[in-house]
């Protein structure tokens, strides 16, 4: 099994309380520390603009900014974001800034992808909310118009959501046929069947039962489009609250809950700790590796792990990197 770890960015309020002078320095450090060891394949930052579970005035550092910064500070880990909203970018500007920053890294950049959903942000930046079929049909195009500039260095498009002339993306992204693509989310008739057609790599719904009935339906399109489907790799995203003993877990969601309750109030601070509690990663070493180990039998071979607490205290992150990556690696 692989391993991405999530940089705390703001976006889930896990940077508030730190100066903003300081923010930077809390995210590069954790990079660094993922970077010099060997428990963490890539680094992931969400593309997001206000934060949840209800936009605030805390902040939400942006994911391709931080992308150019990752790139030209760390060395070894591979760069994703789970994931780029296609709605937010013109596409053939995207592959042109995902290119840029693969040359930056040396060729380390993962381009996640997805038709976006967080209707606060879409309206608040003036991007409307599109039906969800037409955030879908513009994320196929998209998709399209960055495949043939990185295979080809141009691109022309005559689409009903986007259109390009002969566009050029020079220099070409540094890896072989381009940037591998993530298409990000569980929608059956659609995202699915774009993720057959396109992607080196899903990401959806972890829990068991949601992860094989997915599995099937990307199959099914794989079949239909005569796509080898062991060529997709699938992941998941999962929060992961550990502790050596059960005392430890419970004290950890304990914390979450105070974190969030003067931040969102105590509604929201509660929901959070029972969906933090009911997560399949949840537990001491021994049970998250059990769990993570049943996923994998179902196909789910890279885990993108996400520490609420990472900016504050990375005893959680050491434990998990001691413990569980190298049971599954």
């Amino acid at each position: 099994m692989r391993f991405g770890l999530f940089i705390p960015q703001g976006w889930r309020l896990d940077l508030a309380g730190i100066k903003p002078a300081q923010q930077w320095s809390t995210m590069h450090s954790l990079a660094e520390h993922a970077d010099t060891g060997d428990a963490w394949e890539s680094l992931w930052v969400y593309d997001h603009f206000h934060t949840v579970p209800k936009p605030t005035d805390e902040a939400t550092h942006e994911a391709w900014t931080l992308m150019a910064a990752l790139a030209a500070s760390t060395s070894r880990v591979r760069l994703g974001q789970m994931c780029t909203c296609m709605g937010y970018r013109n596409p053939a500007y995207l592959a042109k800034v995902a290119a840029t920053i693969d040359v930056i890294s040396g060729g380390r950049v993962e381009m996640g992808i997805g038709a976006g959903w967080y209707e606060n942000e879409w309206r608040a930046y003036g991007y409307g909310f599109p039906r969800a079929g037409i955030r879908l049909a513009m994320l196929d195009e998209g998709v399209q118009i960055m495949r043939q500039l990185w295979e080809t260095g141009t691109a022309t498009l005559d689409g009903e959501h986007y259109q390009v002339d002969r566009a050029i993306c020079r220099p070409l992204p540094l890896q072989e046929g381009g940037i591998p693509l993530w298409v990000a989310g569980g929608g059956e008739k659609k995202t699915l069947r774009i993720a057959a057609q396109h992607a080196a790599y899903t990401n959806f719904d972890g829990t068991p039962e949601a992860f094989a009935h997915k599995s099937s339906v990307l199959e099914g399109h794989c079949k239909d489009l005569g796509r080898d489907f062991s060529e997709i790799t699938r992941s998941a995203n999962y929060n992961v609250v550990i502790g050596a003993t059960q005392a430890e877990v419970d004290a950890r969601l304990e914390w979450v809950g105070e974190h969030y309750r003067g931040i969102v109030g105590d509604d929201r601070a509660d929901a959070a700790v029972d969906t933090a509690r009911s997560g399949p990663a949840v537990g001491t070493p021994e049970q998250i590796i059990e769990a993570l180990r049943s996923a994998q039998s179902m196909g789910m071979t890279y885990a993108i792990c996400y520490f609420v607490e990472a900016a504050y205290d990375r005893s959680g992150i050491e434990l998990f990197e001691k413990e569980v990556a190298p049971a599954l690696r």
